[in-house]
């Protein structure tokens, strides 16, 4: 049995892969059990890795390093990418006032780790690893690591702070909602709204009755209409034709417009009058609507057409068709010029059945072509964002440059490559699945190897020292900032029950919280608040978490 032992004791590539392995499928298993309802997920993997640790289980120090730097890159990079194509647009109107309470919370959090760290004297590479466990952000505490390597001091006291501070991290907020939701909110507080995407599709048919419009062009009616919209069919005489921007609407004309709910009532002002028939309807037999026309999904899976504008390819004028509304990771997009066109959007396209073929031949329409992502554009993109990690920066007062290290810069190039990617002809599609297991893969990774780490002086920490300070302080970063930015959001900036729970969760950094406020609370709130929130939450955080080891270590 020497041989199996050595397995698991003797250091070498094979022992670490296998070690390794095993906590994160025990992590992975045991994380699925729920405690009062909450369960720890992949986080889990984390105490695996502790305990793996002190029970003396070690691996080759540089195989180690290696292998938690490489599951953090891939994490923070895909993690990038996914939030990436919403982080710009989470800015916009309601998404403000989100934001700004979010990085109000982090504020707090954060000058309360300063005070506390000045007044008791704990040092600040020991309060922000207690932080990052109080805000359940392995990130951060990844960008806090590398930043104390960077400036060639002992980085082991963030990760035992953060790993007993964690604990109470995942639990607290989901305390804190409790305790809101007793003592501070008010019935009013508790409605929730049903939430439309902006430029979410709404089908309707029109009839052409106002003479401000007779005889002019649809080119003439979309210059002067501040709206957008597309006219899918139009039926003249009793035929049905796919109008261009030089179709003349005559009187009496119907209209099939895709457009969106905000605009509906002011294009019944524009054309004259809107029928009753409810064309929204998941049910609807578009083909069943005329004999001349079909309407089919089209998916763009041709990797040239990824970043060209909708308008570009001339599609309506090559080929008679017409394209209504485009579909993309489940949202539905108005079909406009200007759009522009990613791998795996899916086409409605409306035409006869062999100009449709034709648009299938332009664009693709082979959906076994996404299966395989592309994974040289991953590792370009990981390897950009780690020469930007590693870019020195000069800040005013500091002897020493620092850089956004092994986080920082791949989770800037990944939200600017899934944001802006697209537009410069970057493939950058991956399935749902695959960039949930990527994210996957990296966060375990990174997880055995921090647990595995500092799992040796874990429990002596804990049960003397400053472990049993640590985790109070923990708790009280983790309660009181949810605490003061609850009720001023329900107060002053009358935010309801369910977005305030979904903005703090993502402020947080914290599904945990997330799962509880989507069980406690009625309709979608707290999860589009959530994903409002979170990107901004997450990237400020990384950067904060550097910021305060240069500028207090």
């Amino acid at each position: 049995m020497n041989w199996f032992n050595s397995l698991f004791v003797s250091q070498s590539p094979l022992q670490a892969v296998i070690v390794i392995s095993v906590i994160i499928a025990l992590g992975l298993g045991l994380g699925k059990i729920k405690v009062f309802g909450v369960s720890l997920g992949v986080t889990f993997v984390f105490f695996v890795g502790i305990l793996a640790g002190h029970l003396g289980f070690e691996i080759d120090g540089s195989m180690l390093q290696y292998a938690q730097s490489f599951g953090l890159v891939l994490f923070v990079y895909e993690l990038g990418l996914k939030v990436g194509p919403g982080f710009f647009s989470s800015f916009r109107s309601g998404g403000v006032k989100l934001n700004m309470l979010g990085l109000g919370t982090i504020a707090v959090g954060t000058l309360m780790a300063i005070a506390l760290s000045l007044s008791l004297g704990i040092p600040m590479s020991d309060m922000v690893g207690i932080l990052c466990g109080a805000t359940t952000n392995t990130p951060a505490l990844g960008a806090a690591q590398e930043t104390l390597s960077q400036l060639g001091r002992p980085s082991a006291g963030a990760a035992l702070s953060c790993a007993v501070t964690y604990p109470l991290g995942v639990v607290g907020v989901i305390l804190a909602f409790v305790v809101v939701r007793k003592l501070f909110t008010r019935p009013k507080d508790l409605v929730c709204h049903v939430h439309e995407e902006a430029n979410h599709t709404y089908i309707a048919a029109f009839q052409v009755l106002n003479p401000g419009i007779f005889d002019r062009t649809v080119r003439d009616v979309a210059s002067f209409a501040p709206h957008k919209f597309v006219i899918s069919r139009l039926w003249h005489d009793g035929k049905v034709y796919i109008p261009t921007s030089e179709t003349v609407l005559r009187e009496g004309d119907r209209l099939l417009v895709v457009t969106t709910d905000a605009d509906a009532p002011a294009l019944t002002v524009l054309f004259g009058e809107q029928e009753n028939t409810d064309y929204n309807s998941t049910d609807i037999d578009w083909n069943a609507i005329d004999s001349s026309l079909i309407s089919k999904h089209v998916v763009v899976t041709k990797p040239e057409i990824n970043g060209k504008r909708l308008g570009s390819l001339k599609l309506r004028n090559s080929y008679g068709i017409n394209i209504s509304r485009v579909s993309r990771a489940g949202v539905q997009l108005l079909a406009t010029p200007g759009l522009v066109l990613q791998l795996g959007d899916r086409l409605t396209v409306v035409g006869e059945a062999k100009a449709i073929e034709n648009v299938e031949k332009l664009l693709g329409n082979v959906a076994s072509d996404l299966r395989e992502p592309n994974l040289a554009a991953i590792f370009i993109g990981m390897v950009l964002g780690l020469i930007l990690g590693a870019v020195p920066l000069y800040l005013p007062g500091f002897d020493s440059p620092v850089s956004l290290g092994l986080a920082g810069g791949p989770i800037i190039v990944g939200i600017l490559v899934g944001a802006f990617g697209p537009r410069f002809h970057m493939v950058t599609y991956t399935t749902s699945s695959a960039n949930l297991m990527l994210r996957g893969i990296g966060l375990s990774l990174f997880l055995a190897c921090l647990g595995l780490s500092s799992g040796a002086d874990f429990l002596e920490t804990v049960m003397s020292g400053d472990g049993p300070l640590w985790i109070l302080l923990g708790f009280v970063l983790t309660v009181v900032p949810v605490l003061v930015m609850a009720v001023p959001a329900m107060r002053l900036w009358k935010v309801g029950f369910g977005e305030t729970c979904g903005m703090l969760a993502g402020a947080m950094a914290n599904p945990m919280a997330l799962s509880y406020s989507n069980d406690t609370c009625d309709g979608d709130d707290p999860a589009v608040a959530y994903a409002t929130v979170y990107p901004v939450s997450m990237f400020v955080r990384v950067i904060v978490a550097q910021i305060l080891v240069v500028m207090f270590v």
